[in-house]
This record gives C-alpha cells, sequence and structure tokens, in this order.
C-alpha cells in the first residue's frame, strides 16, 4: 500500500448559498472527519478548510480560495483527496477500504479467483467486487473473505 496514494474523502456536489460554500457527499465518518485535515487535494490544486459543518445530504464546506458562488459551483464534482499516510492510524483488525483495493484474491481451495477492485455497501454491510483474470466481475459479501495485508481469500461457496 502507498502511503502517497490518494483517497477520496468527500465530492463537492454543488454550490451552498451565495458566498462560495460548498456541498460535499461524504465518503468517511460525518463532517467533523473532515476538520482533521487543514487542507484537500482537488484536482490539481489545494483547497483549504477553512469551516465545515453538517448540512443536507452530507457536509457544508467553506475553503480560503472560494470566495463565490460561481466559484463553488465551477467546482461540481471535484474530488477532495488527502495522501493515505495523512489518515489516523487504524487499531487491530481495521481497514480502509482504499487498502483493500488491488488485493489478490483466493478461493479457500486455493485457486486463484483475480483482483479485488471495489468495496461497495448497499446499506446491508460491505460488498467485495472481485475482477477475473478474463475481466468478468462478481461480487461477495465481505464477512465470506479472509483479509490480510497480502491478499483476500474467499469462501468457496461464494464464488461462481
Amino acid at each position: 500500500m502507498s502511503a502517497d496514494r490518494p483517497v477520496v474523502l468527500a465530492v463537492i456536489i454543488g454550490a451552498h448559498g451565495i458566498a462560495g460554500e460548498v456541498r460535499l457527499k461524504l465518503f468517511g465518518e460525518g463532517a467533523a472527519s473532515l476538520k482533521l485535515y487543514k487542507s484537500f487535494e482537488a484536482t490539481g490544486r489545494t483547497l483549504t478548510l477553512k469551516t465545515v459543518r453538517d448540512g443536507p445530504n452530507g457536509a457544508v464546506a467553506r475553503f480560503a480560495e472560494v470566495t463565490d458562488r460561481n466559484t463553488a459551483e465551477a467546482l461540481r464534482g471535484t474530488e477532495l483527496t488527502v495522501a493515505r499516510s495523512a489518515l489516523p492510524p487504524l487499531a487491530e483488525g481495521e481497514y480502509y477500504h482504499v487498502d483493500l483495493i488491488g488485493l489478490p484474491c483466493l478461493s479457500d481451495a486455493g485457486a486463484e479467483l483475480g483482483t479485488l477492485v471495489a468495496v461497495e455497501n448497499f446499506g446491508a454491510g460491505d460488498i467485495i467486487e472481485i475482477e477475473k483474470p478474463d475481466g468478468k466481475r462478481f461480487m461477495v459479501p465481505i464477512h465470506a473473505a479472509q483479509i490480510d495485508a497480502e491478499r483476500a481469500v474467499i469462501d468457496a461457496a461464494f464464488v461462481e
């Protein structure tokens, strides 16, 4: 896992008001978690966080570099990232989804399945998506996998 790999914490989904605030879709544990970072990389530029608060469907933030609605609206779709090394340390048995992407996947019978390419959550728990060598993909619940830093071993009952 590269410590410099960018991790998306939020995406700007539009302007909020006329003074340059933006609405954010969050990919972490709420607006307060963004306060841990002074700045974010945003498509080749740095945005310095001034304030952030809970908002409709996510959060509302103000950045030092964004002072009007037009600038805020122009940032729609911009991902806010930090380096993986900037994230807080994890407890034993915890992981960040970004750390799982790219792991080789094997069945518990030893067959090579492919590579873990995504972690999704549709409301009932995490689902991992695995891409086979032929490019086809399949999904399994994360509880059907034993995951460590080197690989993911999938219960054969969940393998296509």
